[in-house]
Order: structure tokens, then C-alpha cells, then sequence
């Protein structure tokens, strides 16, 4: 079975760098950027949703729509993303489905974690969205795709602490 991956939309727009600043300009084209970006971890074999807060529209149904493979959900009128996220969460921890949610909400965190199911920052998240795209920008040039690890993620100063704790001062491991 497929890995799933819930995201928290707007905590996502609006809470990484990645997204931040075209949120702040134009909402709709910041949200057709995210859902192009998850198009790819979708066409990869992840079962994606991006769940958006639709509380406050009093038009908004709840209901799921496929958007290029990825199923968008805008929450029911009355009903924050959270609420939304947080069933869904529970529902793939009662099937043992391997679900990773996104988002930076506390409280949606400790609520979603357990089981199957893991929780990643939003930022962190980003950062990831950012290694996928120089992949695909690497393959696209090269034909090659580039071995992300951790590491590649580390800033200098996390590094220099670390290879100072394990005494490895710079050895590049496999």
C-alpha cells in the first residue's frame, strides 16, 4: 500500500519560506504552486491530500476534489483544517496506514501523532520540497538523480557540532 502524506495548506503557505512571500501576494497562485509541487511526491506513488480551512466560508461543503492526483479538501463551513486533519489521521492510525501529516499547529501534532502515523514541520517540509526540486532540476540537466540524505539538510554550524560530538571532524559517511 501507498504512503500517505496529509498536508495542512495554508500552514504550509504561510508558515516556510518557500511559499511565504507569493501567499502574501496572491493566495490562489501560492495554493496552485503547492498543489503543483505535491503533484510530484503524487505521481511518485504517494497518496497525497492538502487539507485547506474552509470554516469560515459558509459555502464550503468539505467535500474531497481530485486536482491532478492529489486530493484537495476545503473543510466544511464551521470546521477548521485541524478538525479535518486530525480525523483523517485518526482514521489511517485505526487502518495501520503509514501516513505522514504536515503541519506546524501544536496541537494538531500531539493530537495526529502515533501508530502509522508521523507528524513533519511545515519548514521542515519545505526544505524537503526544495531537495525534491533540485533533484528533478538535476535529473532534468544530467539524466542523474541526485542521493539526498540528511545531511544535505544540515547548516554549517549543525554540522561543525556534530562532527564534533562524534569526533569525525568532516568525514562524509555513505
Amino acid at each position: 500500500m501507498a504512503r500517505a502524506l496529509i498536508v495542512d495548506g495554508y500552514n504550509l503557505l504561510l508558515g516556510s519560506p518557500r511559499y511565504a512571500a507569493d501567499a502574501a501576494r496572491d493566495l490562489d497562485s501560492a495554493r496552485d504552486r503547492l498543489i503543483a509541487d505535491l503533484g510530484a511526491r503524487a505521481a511518485e506513488g504517494e497518496r497525497v491530500t492538502v487539507v485547506f480551512d474552509g470554516a469560515a466560508n459558509p459555502v464550503s461543503d468539505g467535500e474531497p476534489r481530485d486536482v491532478g492526483g492529489i486530493t484537495v479538501i476545503f473543510s466544511p463551513s464551521g470546521m477548521d483544517a485541524d478538525s479535518v486533519i486530525e480525523a483523517l489521521a485518526s482514521a489511517a492510525r485505526a487502518a495501520g496506514d503509514l501516513t505522514e501529516i504536515v503541519t506546524s499547529d501544536a496541537a494538531t501534532r500531539w493530537t495526529a501523532t502515533g501508530g502509522s502515523v508521523t507528524v513533519t514541520r511545515a519548514a521542515a517540509f519545505s526544505l524537503e520540497l526544495d531537495d525534491d526540486e533540485r533533484d528533478r532540476r538535476e535529473r532534468h540537466t544530467t539524466g542523474v538523480r541526485r542521493r539526498s540524505t540528511v545531511s544535505d539538510r544540515l547548516g554549517a554550524d549543525v554540522r561543525r557540532r556534530l562532527d564534533g560530538m562524534s569526533g569525525r571532524k568532516g568525514v562524509e559517511s555513505d
